[in-house]
């Protein structure tokens, strides 16, 4: 996945978290395109929560990250799209169990909650874990399926 463009976003609580990772992303061989929060001003969640799901829903990138408060926020939101199976995370060991048995395609955590180490720890983990696919795949097919 190295080269690959992610789109990473937060709102205000999650906007130095999201900094850090953007420089872990660069640092890993990926381009980041951040969608915003650009500040720690207030800002409303669902607009980058749609601004990364959408990009990640029509193809433009693999995979994505949010960031908020709790992480719930962004959850609800970028849930709702088709394909979308976003992860709230606060371990590497649920990182890594949501690639492996999940397929997420996006990454969420709750920035008041985890230390920035903890955060690249767990974007590591998850950027490097493969999706084992078998008896995982058949669970996953059915989360669009209406059957």
């Amino acid at each position: 996945m190295a080269g690959k463009k992610i789109p990473i976003g937060s709102d205000h609580a999650g906007f130095e978290l999201k900094e850090i990772l953007k420089s872990e992303l660069e640092a890993l061989g990926f381009e980041p395109d951040d969608v915003g929060a650009h500040s720690p001003e207030s800002v409303d969640y669902p607009d980058f929560a749609k601004a990364v799901a959408a990009q990640v829903a029509n193809g433009n990138a693999d995979r994505g990250i949010l960031m908020c408060g709790t992480g719930l926020g962004m959850s609800y939101t970028a849930n709702r799209f088709p394909g979308i199976r976003a992860a709230l995370v606060w371990t590497p060991e649920i990182a890594e169990l949501s690639r492996r048995h999940n397929d997420s395609n996006i990454l969420i955590l709750p920035a008041r909650f985890i230390e920035p180490q903890q955060g690249i720890n767990i974007l590591q983990r998850w950027i490097d874990a493969p999706f084992d696919g078998g008896r995982h795949q058949r669970r996953v097919t059915k989360i669009e399926s209406d059957s």
